[in-house]
């Protein structure tokens, strides 16, 4: 029996909207996630929708099959994975991008952070993620990745909602990093 996964499809710059929406067509269940950034041009400033994970989208789909009307898609570049076998994404990583991107709360593209300090949220729209929670203009940031294609989301969350992922308790105050770290992008 065969099984189908998320797999990260990268895209050329700009085609991600049109990739998406033909592999929808042909009947694949994917995901391009997208947040809200501020554009500023010499005569206006204007609110646009762009990918998180600049350059890539995802796509659940069986290995095993064809993937030739993947790869034959406008805008598909290739399949991300280990030599020319696709390589799956954790199905909890996907969700948890979901839930950021459902929860409403502002959202950005993170640097991959590989190690941290990881939190569980237990309270607000986020209830339920596991992430690596760091501190950066005083603001209180989960991060969430796609291990990978080493990138992250962060998004802004209140210090209450979470607590250390370990086993005691401690308060998530002392799980932030020592360094501050900036956003890519």
């Amino acid at each position: 029996m065969n099984a189908t996964h998320w797999y990260a499809v990268r895209v050329q710059s700009r085609f991600a909207n049109v990739a998406s929406a033909s592999l929808r067509g042909k009947g694949y269940e994917e995901f391009l996630p997208l947040y809200r950034s501020q554009r500023k041009w010499s005569d206006r400033v204007k609110q646009v929708e762009v990918p998180l994970f600049p350059g890539y989208l995802f796509c659940r789909f069986d290995p095993e099959g064809s993937t030739l009307p993947i790869l034959s898609t406008p805008g598909v570049i290739s399949i991300v994975g280990v030599g020319r076998y696709p390589f799956p994404i954790a199905d909890h990583e996907i969700e948890a991008i979901r839930t950021v991107v459902r929860s409403g709360l502002v959202a950005q593209p993170w640097a991959y952070l590989g190690v941290g300090s990881r939190v569980y949220v237990d309270g607000g729209p986020l209830a339920g993620l596991e992430g690596i929670v760091t501190n950066a203009d005083k603001v209180c940031r989960l991060v969430v990745s796609v291990e990978l294609l080493q990138r992250s989301v962060a998004v802004e969350i209140d210090r209450e909602w979470a607590r250390p992922a370990t086993s005691r308790m401690r308060p998530v105050g002392v799980a932030v990093p020592d360094r501050v770290l900036r956003p890519t992008g």
